[in-house]
This record gives C-alpha cells, sequence and structure tokens, in this order.
C-alpha cells in the first residue's frame, strides 16, 4: 500500500519485483537399509563420510554387507547418505534379539540406571564414574569410560546433574540430549537423591547383544520383515513404522539401496515406496545370477508402473576386503553404482548417464562374472545394465536403462537420466512454489509463475541439461487461462504446465567408413 500523502514532496515506495528464486534440490543423497552392530533404529541418521558412519554405526562388520557398501559409496564419490539400521527384535528365540546394556548406579530411592543409546554388544565396552560435586551433596558428575583400550581413557563427561525432574541439570534430559553414548531412564522417586561415588571397575555397562544378524533372502524372512514392518495396529496410536519406512521422515533422498535384497516382491515394494517419494532404487541382481539365469528367466520386477524408478545392475563385482587382509570377496553393486551416480551428479549433471568410460569403478578388482559384447547386446535391450571390464579403462558401469528400459515396451522412461531429471524437476518445483498457496489466482500470480519456473528451467537448459539450441526447442511454461479455466479457479485450482526436450544418451556409436574413388578422367 502507498504511504500516507501529507506534505508537498517527493515520496519513495518500494515495489517487489515478483522474483521468488527456485533453487534445484540435491540430486544423489542416498539412503542405505541393512544390517548393523551399532547404531540407532528409530530414525535414519545421517552420515556426511566413511568415518561418521564408522563412529555411528561401527564399521565394517562381516555379518553384514552394509558397511561394505556405504564405505563403496563414499570411495566412488558419494557425499551424502542416511541409514536405517535394521535389528532382530520379537524372536521367539530369546538370544537371537538384540539387547542394550545398562548398568544402575545404587538402589531405591537413589537408584540411577544408565543405558546405552542404542542396541548392541558394543555398549559392553563402556562404564560410569559418578563423582558427588564438593559443594553441593545434591549434585554429581558423570563420566564415560572406553574399555576397548587398557586402560579404560573418558569419553564422555557431563557436571553438575541433579535427580530432580524439574531442575535444568536433570541427568535424564542432559544425557538425552548431549550424549553420543548413553542414556539414563526416568526417576520414579519423588525426592531422590544421588547414588554413591562409582569407578570405572564397579559401574560397567553389561547384558548387550547383538542379536541375530539379518540377512536379506533368507529362508525365515525376518529381514524383509524388519525392511517392510506392518503399520502399527490402532492400539498404538504413537508407534512409529519402522524399517524403510523411517525414511519418510527424512527432508530429502534421492536414492535407495537395499544391498544384496532380491527377492522380487520386496523389490516392486521397494519400487512403489520410491515412486510414491520421488526417489530412485539402484536393484542388486542375485550374487549367483549368471548371463543365462537372466536370459532365460529374468526376474519379474520390471512390470508395473513404479519399475520408471528403478534401475538394475549385473554381476557383483571383486573387491579386496580390509577386515581379511585384503583377500578378494564378492560385493553387490548398488553401493559402487550409487558412488557412480554422485560423481556423475557432481561433475556432469544428473542429465548425464551414469555410464561410460567415465563412470569407472574404484575399489574392484573386477566383474565377478566377465560379459562378451554379443552377451551385453542380449541383456542390454532387457533393461538389466551390464558392469564391464575393459583395457585402459578398467572396470565401468556399462548401462543406463531403467527397469522399464525393455526395448518392446517403448517406454518415454527408458533412459536412468531421463527419469531423474524428471525427478528432479518435480521435486526442485514442488517445494520452490509453495509460495503460491493462498495467492490471488488470477493473471498477476500466473505472470508470477512463469517468471520464476521459465527462469528454473531457463538455468538448466543454460547448463545443457535439454535438446534444443533455443529455450522454445528445449522446454515450455504455461500458466495463463487456457490452463487454469474459471472452474479451476472457482475450486482453488491452478494449473501449471512444464514440459522439457530430455538429453538421452547415445547408447550405439555407429560410425560409417566409406571408400573414396580415385578421380577419374573423362
Amino acid at each position: 500500500m502507498p504511504v500516507a500523502l501529507t506534505y508537498p514532496g517527493v515520496y519513495i515506495e518500494e515495489i517487489p519485483s515478483g522474483v521468488r528464486t527456485i533453487t534445484g534440490v540435491a540430486t544423489s543423497i542416498t539412503a542405505f537399509v541393512g544390517w548393523a552392530p551399532k547404531g540407532p533404529t528409530d530414525r535414519a541418521e545421517l552420515v556426511l563420510s566413511w568415518s561418521d558412519y564408522a563412529r555411528t554405526f561401527g564399521g565394517l562388520d562381516n555379518r553384514s554387507l552394509l558397511g561394505y557398501s556405504v564405505n563403496q559409496f563414499f570411495g566412488n564419490g558419494g557425499q551424502r547418505a542416511y541409514i536405517v539400521r535394521l535389528v532382530t527384535l520379537g524372536s521367539e528365540t530369546a538370544d537371537d534379539n538384540a539387547v542394550t546394556a545398562e548398568v544402575t548406579l545404587g538402589a531405591d530411592a537413589t537408584a540411577l540406571t544408565i543405558r546405552a543409546k542404542n542396541y548392541g554388544i558394543w555398549g559392553n565396552n563402556y562404564s560410569i564414574v559418578k563423582k558427588k560435586h564438593p559443594d553441593d551433596a545434591a549434585r554429581f558428575s558423570l563420566t564415560v569410560y572406553s574399555h576397548t583400550s587398557d586402560p579404560a581413557v573418558p569419553v564422555e563427561s557431563f557436571a553438575n546433574l541433579s535427580m530432580l525432574k524439574r531442575d535444568s541439570r536433570y541427568v535424564v534430559n542432559v544425557l538425552k540430549d548431549e550424549s553420543d553414548l548413553v542414556d539414563a531412564l526416568d526417576i520414579t522417586a519423588p525426592e531422590p537423591t544421588p547414588p554413591e561415588d562409582t569407578n570405572p571397575g564397579d559401574a560397567k555397562l553389561a547384558g548387550g547383544r547383538d542379536g541375530k544378524p539379518l540377512v536379506p533372502n533368507q529362508q525365515d524372512g525376518a529381514f524383509e520383515k524388519a525392511l517392510l514392518p506392518e503399520p502399527p495396529g490402532d492400539d498404538q496410536p504413537e508407534a512409529v513404522r519402522g524399517g524403510v519406512y523411517l525414511l519418510e521422515r527424512v527432508d530429502l533422498f534421492n536414492l535407495l539401496c537395499v544391498p544384496a535384497e532380491t527377492t522380487e516382491t520386496t523389490i516392486q515394494t521397494l519400487q512403489e515406496f520410491c515412486h510414491a517419494h520421488r526417489a530412485f532404487l539402484i536393484a542388486d541382481c542375485n550374487q549367483n545370477a549368471t548371463f543365462k539365469a537372466l536370459r532365460d528367466h529374468p526376474p519379474n520386477i520390471t512390470s508395473g508402473s513404479n519399475a520408471i524408478n528403478a534401475a538394475f545392475y549385473f554381476p557383483w563385482l571383486q573387491a579386496p576386503d580390509p577386515l581379511q587382509q585384503g583377500r578378494s570377496r564378492e560385493f553387490p553393486p548398488c553401493g559402487f553404482i550409487a558412488g557412480i551416480y554422485a560423481r556423475t551428479d557432481s561433475t556432469r549433471g544428473v542429465w548425464k548417464a551414469p555410464a561410460g568410460t567415465e563412470a569407472s569403478v574404484t575399489g574392484v578388482l573386477g566383474p565377478t562374472k566377465p560379459l562378451t559384447n554379443d552377451e551385453n547386446g542380449v541383456l542390454n535391450p532387457q533393461a538389466f545394465n551390464c558392469i564391464r571390464k575393459f583395457p585402459v579403462y578398467g572396470t565401468v558401469s556399462w548401462g543406463a536403462r531403467t527397469l522399464q528400459g525393455n526395448d518392446e515396451r517403448g517406454s518415454e522412461w527408458k533412459y536412468v537420466p531421463v527419469r531423474r531429471v524428471a525427478l528432479f524437476i518435480e521435486e526442485s518445483l514442488y517445494r520452490g512454489t509453495k509460495w503460491v498457496v493462498f495467492e490471488p489466482n488470477d493473471e498477476p500470480l500466473w505472470a508470477q509463475i512463469r517468471l520464476n519456473v521459465g527462469a528454473f528451467m531457463h538455468d538448466l537448459f543454460r547448463q545443457g541439461a535439454f535438446q534444443g539450441k533455443t529455450p522454445q526447442e528445449a522446454y515450455f511454461v504455461k500458466c495463463d487461462k487456457e490452463t487454469t479455466t474459471q472452474s479451476d479457479i472457482n475450486r482453488g485450482i491452478v494449473n501449471i504446465l512444464v514440459g522439457f526436450a530430455p538429453l538421452k544418451p547415445a547408447e550405439f556409436v555407429v560410425i560409417k567408413i566409406q571408400q573414396i574413388a580415385g578421380q577419374i578422367q573423362t
């Protein structure tokens, strides 16, 4: 609104330009799901490096492929990952269940129970030292000692604690917010007093147990049940659905890897989950899969509309195992490939196929099953992406098709980069146009939408994301009285139509050679 004009003179008004910058979202945040000996189980935890993962989830463990796949992801160019840890709970065999280590200091009204942050035997390696405050008998300090070395060393310390819930330094709240290793159980006594002082020897956490490791594709289906648990019943309104569904509480993830999971019904459910969250599944082949088996009995994971959000890779890869003095071991491809996706996105853009001579796989000895050109030529039209080893270039990803990329389907989402560019644009516009909600639905709003969405698409065009020599050939943004009718306006709807001409990878390079006949004098 203009300022009130009361005196003769010059008045200055600032007029909004209507420019609202749409920022492109990240494209290679990868979610990994699997069993680990340590780490939170009630949320998807963000890790930014391999050391981050090792500190939070215990590093490599030869009972699970999760740690190896995360390590291979970061080793091939990955930068951000969410980890969902699965553990065995509720098994009829008690020894199979994971248990949290704990220790109780004092008894009765002075009892204070300290528990490891999460399930696992790892908690048995820690102890608690309690010391009274020198000037206040109602206050105390706690120090957490690690026994992974001899002698034990202090790793965390918390001072000026209280046993009273109304106190700002209530021990339960302080450990919950500040400790990476332990929690304190709520104290039930109304006016508790601190327990006696302890030392590392008599206050060691105990009883922690890893439980039975969860391995994909086992006959009992325990891994799949933990991965895709049933929703909580009506009698558990506050319960959080675990497994892969913990990713629903994550702001954004783009790629999903469940190392070595090949059960067809599970893969189909994961495809559906990814489709609903604008994410992309990197699916592993069976460890024992062969060219002949894939050719004659392809897995039933290419049907249905959700297959456009997934890609399948064959075969597994041979790589050194640091836990076996570098001896060779077979690993599923998903961690390596996810790293290549991330590296390609950062160096070339999400519109570049994560395949070819630039898509070299780091840290491998080679594929477990070498393929010939003819064998590759049979699998590629069936939408199975092959990993090949070539002289000079080494081991490379040599396919870029989605699971709907079978030649017979003729899908518009045949190629991985085409589908991932669409997901990138969808997510960016979804987040970048929320300001439109509740704005007056008329031409001034439509003009602003065209301006802002058009600027975003033009920036992608300048980066080389689309086909075409001119913006008109590369993309369009339409939002006007043709897309939004009076009936739409009456129902509170504004329709924005965005189109783009995607770049498609050059799968087949045809070079035609012809002799030039010598000049004939006539």
